[in-house]
């Protein structure tokens, strides 16, 4: 089961380096999938995974001077996704709680994982008939953060094809540009969410799993960041669109699973 997990976080961190969607949307539905862990767990260790690829990709574009990220749109949407992934984080506590049912919190999880994806990929397919915006100001883009981030830490999924669709049409940004943005925005919402999981008490965690998934997370991020620069905006489109239909076919599987 070790060698399937890693190569989910290596895979997911790779595919999540290229696209800017951080990795986590593969690995949270592939590890519910099977059956890797609890709901909770996974989203933890999904998590840490995506911590530590972004965290490498973002401080590497920086040294390497071809960081895109300008501080006046990108660090307000950064700071109000930190916010929203601590409210994201106790939401999806309150639904826990609510249901009763760990495997019914999934279920509304991977249910509304498979709604937003198909609403994503929608968007993406027709993305070049849709007017955009170019919002500028810190107040809007902490409250677009905001949402971001409590729509990806609610999801167990760091970011995602969420922050992609949303920097297209609030920014016009190019898809590499948005790549970065994304990653950049999730590097802040996954630390805040993280340190609170922390703070909060994790339970039945194997620290060698843990250790294992953010060094293949970094492993992702580099090879992620190799394959991004030979590739264009429209071969990243295209990976992105296959990526979504696989997403939204495992979070169908996963519901059913939950429920049955």
């Amino acid at each position: 089961m070790l060698a399937i997990v890693f190569a989910i976080a290596f895979f997911a961190s790779t595919i999540g380096a290229i696209c800017g969607i951080g990795g986590g949307i593969i690995i949270k539905p592939v590890m519910d999938a099977v059956g890797a862990a609890d709901v909770a767990t996974i989203n933890f260790l999904s998590g840490c995974t995506v911590l530590s690829m972004t965290c490498y990709s973002v401080i590497k574009s920086k040294v390497s001077g071809d960081s895109k990220i300008d501080p006046k749109i990108d660090t307000p949407l950064a700071v109000g996704a930190a916010a929203g992934g601590l409210a994201g984080r106790q939401m999806f506590s309150a639904v826990a709680s609510f249901f009763g049912d760990a495997n019914i919190a999934g279920a509304v999880q991977a249910g509304t994982l498979m709604l937003v994806t198909v609403g994503t990929l929608l968007y993406t397919l027709n993305k070049e008939k849709i007017a955009t915006h170019n919002v500028t100001g810190a107040i809007p883009c902490m409250a677009i953060g905001l949402v971001l981030g409590i729509s990806s830490s609610f999801l167990g999924i760091g970011g995602g094809p969420i922050n992609l669709v949303v920097l297209f049409y609030f920014f016009t940004m190019s898809t590499k540009r948005a790549a970065q943005s994304s990653l950049y925005i999730i590097l802040f919402s996954q630390a805040a969410s993280t340190i609170a999981a922390i703070v909060g008490g994790v339970s039945n965690l194997d620290v060698a799993l843990l250790a294992g998934m953010a060094a293949c997370g970094i492993l992702g991020g580099i090879a992620g960041r190799a394959v991004n620069k030979h590739i264009d905006d429209a071969a990243v489109d295209k990976l992105f669109c296959g990526l979504m239909v696989a997403i939204i076919l495992i979070s169908g599987f996963n519901v059913v699973r939950y429920c049955g």
